[in-house]
């Protein structure tokens, strides 16, 4: 048999994980071949592709980003999109394909399979980590470990200067970067989408830490899509072809109103891309391995319209309508975990 696999959205550590496995045990241990395509949706699209081989995937393993390329292409902003798909499908003998990506990216393998009858079958990544049906995504792990990492290093820059030092990390509508990095850097403040922002109690926050004296500093922890209580919409104008706005800004608005509201010096540092590229952590390239390995069963068995998906230590298939139903995001259990160690700021009821 032959599949096609692709990785669209956002490039994530552990991509590669997951294109090797899935090409490795194919030729190992069924003999089908794999085709890669290139940018996402617009290989499939174009009909762009390459075999994939265990001497092309050799040694990527440990690599960042993906050897395959992403985009943000969707096909149905095309009228002939779906012909195109199935065309391409049927001028390269696809059996089936394997989508590596997201929301959005798995909503489109959604839809190609439950509405157009496309054999396609989806696996869970992003950093947001807020995918429904999956209890972790790989490329999480690693945001977590870098967003951290520079927690860390703000802290000295904090303390030597007294500063007031904001963070902004990516999450969109999810702020699992943002609360578990912060938790594991020990901020003081901890600022997710989930909840619209206080800045008055974010502010008092911060007085009441300087005020109780020996630590004339605080670390605040921002996710791209926190919006302000004052003002709901996220900062950012263009969209992609999803709709989805370009985010970014917040950080820099919530460090200048703290300081004209508290007379601290604050300086904001924004992450960006850093949480997305680079080496994966040991956890991200299993978790990978995992899914590709299970990706590829999949394929094999002819488990069209599902993913694979971790529940507790195990791997499991659930449904591609199950995973894009609804977005995972921060519960109350797990503010009140942060909220019980930092004393996560929330909106007055």
């Amino acid at each position: 048999m032959r599949f096609g696999v692709l990785t669209g959205g956002g490039d994530c550590p552990g991509l590669n994980a997951v294109i090797r496995a899935i090409v490795r045990k194919s030729v190992l241990h069924y003999g089908h071949e794999i085709l890669g395509f290139r940018d996402g949706w617009r290989g499939p699209l174009e009909g762009d592709c390459e075999p994939l081989t265990n001497d092309v995937t050799r040694g990527i393993l440990p690599r960042g980003g993906t050897i395959l390329g992403s985009s943000r292409t969707n096909p149905f902003k095309r009228d002939d999109g779906v012909d195109a798909i199935r065309s391409t499908f049927e001028r390269f003998d696809v059996d089936g394909l394997i989508a590596i990506g997201g929301e959005d990216t798995l909503g489109v393998a959604n839809r190609l399979h439950g509405e157009h009858g496309l054999p396609v079958i989806g696996v869970p990544k992003t950093i947001d980590n807020d995918l429904g049906g999956t209890e972790m995504t790989f490329g999480f792990d690693t945001a977590v470990q870098v967003a951290t990492d520079a927690i860390d290093r703000l802290h000295t820059t904090a303390e030597s200067h007294n500063r007031v030092l904001v963070l902004e990390v990516m999450g969109r509508h999810a702020g699992w970067i943002a609360l578990h990095s912060g938790i594991a850097g020990g901020a003081d403040v901890i600022l997710i989408p989930e909840r619209p922002v206080d800045l008055n109690h974010v502010c008092e926050t911060i007085r009441q830490r300087h005020r109780r004296g020996g630590r004339f500093f605080s670390i605040v922890v921002v996710a791209e899509g926190a919006v302000l209580q004052d003002s709901p919409e996220s900062v950012g104008q263009q969209t992609d072809e999803f709709g989805h706005a370009r985010l970014g800004g917040v950080g820099d608005r919530i460090g200048r109103e703290i300081e004209k509201r508290t007379g601290y010096e604050t300086r904001t540092t924004v992450l960006g891309h850093i949480q997305r590229g680079g080496t994966p952590t040991a956890f991200d390239r299993v978790l990978a391995t995992r899914f590709g390995v299970a990706a590829i069963d999949a394929a094999d068995a002819r488990r069209w319209g599902t993913m694979p998906a971790l529940r507790g230590a195990r791997i499991e298939l659930v449904s591609l309508s199950e995973a894009v139903a609804s977005l995972r995001t921060v519960s109350e259990d797990d503010y009140h975990v942060a909220d019980s160690l930092i004393g996560l700021p929330r909106a007055p009821a």
